[in-house]
């Protein structure tokens, strides 16, 4: 009989869900019978799946060493070094500065290339915050996530109790995640763009339209003009809803696309700025983060902001169209 005793990264979840992190190449199924059959059992008596675990308990397997070795979660490898750049950090979340050109998550073709949920992790291992082998389920995540070629803010949760935290937050729409981009032609006002967003999984691109059909998802979009010309406007963009490639969509289909954005935007006009400015990729920055609706150990951060700068060649097409 082998126990596991609970700790604060797995607290407060369902045990068939932490069995079956726990159990990363084994079934539902499989789990279920455990359970039912008093194999798995919790305090030393026989569980539901719907039981919720909290810190301080303990899971008892009356399961064969060969059978737990076979199903159980592999050690994570460290396969990546970390260079990010921390906007901020403390105990519970670490804000990154993500550059472009990197991934958000691992790709699925290529688990070596660059990202930033491996890199986080490593850059956690590095500091003795994250220690593989003591951890029984959880690995460090991130809470948002950001294009490959969108710089800006990311999220980075250290315990389960914080990613849980944020996610719900994210959810429910108390965390504002404000974006900065250039647009083609003037926008001479603010205003809140809604719509419907359905996506073409095979070309990897979506479409937005004014009418609901099934597999479309509503969107909002705010707009706030920072600053505008007659051919230009530079934009605050308010992510009500984070739906994929929603902001450069969403902007295009009102007839103002991003400049530098090669799916959706104007390819006359994103050759003159790869020509003048070597943009070869949209002009959109996550630059902005209040946080707010966070509860228990969380709430210290409510009402905080927090930024990232931009710099390098979309430093200098801001300054020199809007100077």
């Amino acid at each position: 009989m082998k126990q596991i005793q609970i700790d604060r990264n797995e607290h407060d979840q369902r045990i068939d869900r932490f069995l079956k992190k726990y159990f990363a190449n084994a079934n539902m199924s499989f789990i279920y019978k455990m359970l039912r059959k008093k194999r798995i059992k919790l305090n030393g008596a026989k569980a539901q799946p719907e039981d919720i675990i909290v810190e301080g308990d303990t899971i008892e397997l009356y399961l064969s060493d060969e059978t737990i070795e076979k199903f159980i979660k592999e050690e994570r490898e460290i396969r990546h070094t970390s260079n990010l750049k921390m906007i901020y950090e403390d105990e519970f979340i670490a804000l990154i500065d993500k550059p472009k050109g990197i991934l958000s998550h691992a790709s699925k073709d290529d688990y070596t290339e660059r990202n930033i949920v491996d890199e986080f992790v490593a850059h956690l291992n590095a500091t003795g915050e994250y220690i593989p082998r003591l951890e029984k389920t959880f690995t460090p995540s991130i809470c948002n996530r950001l294009d490959r070629n969108t710089s800006g803010i990311i999220i980075g949760a250290k315990t389960y109790m914080s990613l849980k935290e944020i996610n719900r937050a994210i959810k429910e729409r108390s965390i504002e995640k404000y974006y900065k981009c250039i647009v083609k032609g003037s926008i001479k006002k603010d205003q809140r763009l809604e719509g419907y967003l359905s996506k073409d999984e095979k070309n990897n691109k979506v479409r937005i339209s004014s009418g609901d059909s099934e597999q479309a998802k509503d969107i909002i979009t705010d707009i706030k003009v920072l600053k505008q010309t007659r051919e230009y406007s530079l934009l605050e963009i308010n992510l009500i809803t984070g739906r994929t490639h929603q902001i450069r969509a969403h902007l295009a289909s009102i007839g103002h696309p991003v400049i530098g954005d090669t799916k959706y935007g104007d390819s006359v006009l994103n050759k003159r700025f790869k020509e003048d400015y070597n943009l070869n990729s949209q002009f959109l920055h996550a630059y902005r983060i209040v946080f707010n609706g966070l509860e228990g150990e969380m709430d210290y951060l409510n009402g905080k902001e927090f930024r990232s700068e931009m710099s390098g060649s979309m430093l200098e097409i801001e300054n020199e169209l809007f100077s």
